[in-house]
């Protein structure tokens, strides 16, 4: 009879360490798949998700969120009366290539429209930025926003010397607009990103770096243009022409304006925003900008042996205020005002920053002689009419 109780304890004991033991494995399990409340509790924060989620964003894209929605599109009509051939163009005068490639020449002889694209953005109250290129000679013009909602836009003004147009949007805001930085602070190095809007409904962006800060734009034979540029290897496109270049905050430090298609092409060329800021305002105010010129060519040259380099009249435009006042190709031009001349931008500068109609004192060397003389800029314009 002890006996027998003595094995119902030790089984009853037995049976009671199972049962812990498996509450014990159970409790571990139930550890391991059912996270504690203090660990969860961050991870079902909407607002920390939102903010864990912004900070995986990369720079890129934080900077286009942005700007990227006062991108806008740019849709000019021209109405072409008449398409011209030259005469003696056997392609279009020959029976057949006309009927070799179906061409129907007396239909394109008829009036038609013709369309092209491009990019701006908005950086006051109803104002777009673009290329003058891209507005040039359009009879109509139709902005078109990220949000899929067109405006006809009216031409306030454009400036073909600096390729820079301003537009007025022709309905009621409010407009997103872009905000502009200071293109005096980005360095060589500084990450570029160029953003279009070829659609009007999403912005397309590329990347690169700042390549250069002052291109000179005769440097790339380039003559009929005045200005330096910012050289990008971001690229730029028909797409984003006339759109805004940023820097990694999504400031707008330049516009998208040139691409270089010869020798060296893969370059890409905006204008720089502080000069774009104040040509902007100048077309605003004015109507239109101006040039002051003394109607010469620079030769930037370099000697080798002394290290110094010099700046030479490459050609002197007849009828020129530096044609009235002595000054002769091959002359070296020492100074212009107080500025001591080390390249072709100074000259360009001085003159710039004296004006119109009032008088610049200019020191050349002339072989072995220096010459002052006083030259009173005019406005290109005057040029053109001589």
């Amino acid at each position: 009879m002890h006996q027998m109780n003595s094995k119902n304890i030790r089984a009853s004991k037995l049976k009671s360490f199972n049962n812990k033991k498996l509450l014990l494995s159970t409790a571990i399990t139930m550890g391991i798949f059912t996270p504690s409340i203090a660990i969860s509790q961050p991870f079902i924060n909407p607002k920390f998700s939102e903010i864990n989620k912004y900070s995986d964003k990369s720079f890129i894209t934080k900077a286009v969120e942005k700007t990227g929605s006062s991108v806008v599109t740019i849709e000019t009509q021209r109405y072409v009366k008449k398409r011209k051939f030259s005469r003696d163009s056997q392609l279009f005068l020959d029976p057949y290539f006309e009927r070799f490639f179906g061409l129907n020449l007396p239909n394109e002889n008829q009036p038609r429209i013709e369309q092209s694209q491009g990019s701006g953005f908005i950086f006051a109250d109803g104002l777009i930025m673009t290329n003058s290129h891209v507005v040039n000679g359009s009879d109509k013009v139709i902005v078109g926003l990220t949000n899929g909602k067109k405006f006809q836009g009216k031409l306030v003004g454009q400036d073909f010397f600096t390729d820079l147009a301003v537009l007025k949007i022709e309905g009621k805001g409010p407009w997103t607009k872009a905000k502009l930085g200071d293109s005096t602070k980005i360095q060589v190095g500084d990450w570029a990103i160029a953003v279009g809007n070829p659609f009007g409904l999403e912005n397309t962006v590329t990347l690169g770096i700042i390549s250069n800060l002052k291109r000179n734009v005769a440097q790339l034979g380039i003559y009929d243009k005045k200005l330096e540029l910012i050289q990008t290897d971001a690229a730029i496109n028909p797409g984003n022409s006339g759109g805004p270049l940023l820097n990694r905050n999504g400031e707008v430090i330049g516009i998208n304006t040139l691409i270089r298609s010869g020798p060296g092409a893969g370059l890409s060329f905006a204008i720089p925003i502080n000069k774009a800021k104040k040509i902007a305002y100048e077309l605003i105010n004015n109507g239109k900008v101006i040039h002051p010129m003394i109607g010469i060519s620079l030769i930037d040259e370099s000697n080798f042996e002394t290290n110094n380099n010099s700046v030479k009249v490459g050609y002197v435009l007849a009828n020129s205020p530096a044609e009235k006042s002595g000054i002769l190709v091959n002359d070296i031009i020492i100074k212009v005002g107080n500025k001591d001349i080390e390249t072709a931008s100074d000259v360009i500068n001085q003159i710039s920053k004296n004006g119109i109609n009032k008088q610049i004192n200019i020191l050349l060397k002339r072989k072995n002689n220096f010459i002052r003389l006083s030259v009173v800029p005019t406005d290109i314009t005057n040029l053109q009419d001589n």
